[in-house]
């Protein structure tokens, strides 16, 4: 954030410091929103922007009124977004952020922006994911849900309800606690260090899929593969030169387990996965370098 005010006596302006307070939320806000961590900071930019121009003794939920800006901003940005992604090439992912600990300990956090998450609030609208983000992650009240998203609170309520059934449909049944990602994850990996494909097939569901971004300037798999026996063929050739040419590191992304993968030193990706009843459903690949520099710094997300 630039344009931060201080006084001449080193002070911190009030309108910056109620900004600074909330931060994090409205990073957080954005963030589920978009998906990607370089758009969810210029909508706080304009968040700030408009939000130095408002006399604060009109506000008087001043978090709640952030919020509303960040959600309008993003909303904006959101459908932009859309249009960005109808040319983007080959599967869209994702940004994926190294998360501090204790994220994984709110599990309702922890969920909300996972990778499997996040690719479930893509298949809404851009209304219907703000009123999700909102209602069911930052658990705001429906009118001031309306007054960020420009509807009734009636119509609101109404979208809410779609949105949590799709949500709900397309979510693993059973709530999955990183714990249970750890340990799918770690089969996974013992299984890549010592080039066991057996071990690979015992740790991924039959109807498992894998999807990499590689935004047109990595390789990437060009479209989803489904099928455990079709993605330990996928995977048997470049995990094969990982184990030469390469490290694996365990680390938190998203709230969640996942691995790190280096070749010749150089940051190659990042895999997150999606896992029910002990099993592996899903992988996600990040290749993109402009969505990979968020994995060597933490990022603050909080509710």
């Amino acid at each position: 954030m630039t344009g931060a005010g201080t006084s001449e006596d080193g002070r911190v302006d009030p309108a910056t410091e109620v900004f600074m307070t909330h931060r994090n939320l409205l990073f957080t806000v954005a963030y589920e929103m978009l998906g990607l961590a370089a758009d969810a900071e210029d909508v706080l930019q304009e968040s700030w922007l408009r939000w130095v121009t408002v006399d604060l003794s009109t506000v008087r939920d001043p978090r709640a009124y952030l919020v509303r800006i960040t959600t309008r901003q993003a909303l904006n940005r959101l459908r932009t977004l859309g249009r960005r992604k109808e040319s983007y090439v080959g599967s869209w992912l994702p940004e994926p952020l190294l998360t501090t600990p204790d994220v994984a300990e709110d599990v309702a956090l922890a969920d909300s922006v996972s990778m499997a998450m996040l690719l479930v609030l893509e298949t809404l609208s851009p209304t219907e994911r703000a009123v999700f983000v909102l209602r069911e992650v930052f658990a705001l009240e429906y009118d001031e849900i309306a007054a960020a998203v420009d509807k009734s609170p009636a119509a609101v309520r109404q979208i809410a309800h779609r949105a949590r059934t799709h949500v709900a449909a397309r979510r693993p049944r059973d709530p999955v606690s990183p714990g249970q990602s750890r340990a799918a994850l770690e089969a996974f990996q013992r299984a890549v260090d010592t080039g066991d494909l057996q071990g690979l097939v015992d740790v991924l569901a039959p109807d498992v899929v894998i999807l990499s971004d590689g935004g047109g300037v990595k390789q990437a798999v060009p479209r989803p593969v489904v099928g455990a026996d079709k993605v330990v063929r996928l995977l048997s050739a470049g995990l094969a030169r990982f184990r030469q040419r390469g490290t694996v590191e365990p680390v938190q992304c998203n709230g969640f387990p996942s691995l790190l993968f280096r070749l010749d030193g150089e940051l190659d990706g990042v895999m997150s996965v999606r896992v029910e009843g002990g099993l592996i459903t899903g992988l996600f690949y990040v290749r993109n370098p402009e969505k990979l520099s968020r994995v060597e710094r933490e990022t603050t997300v909080t509710r």
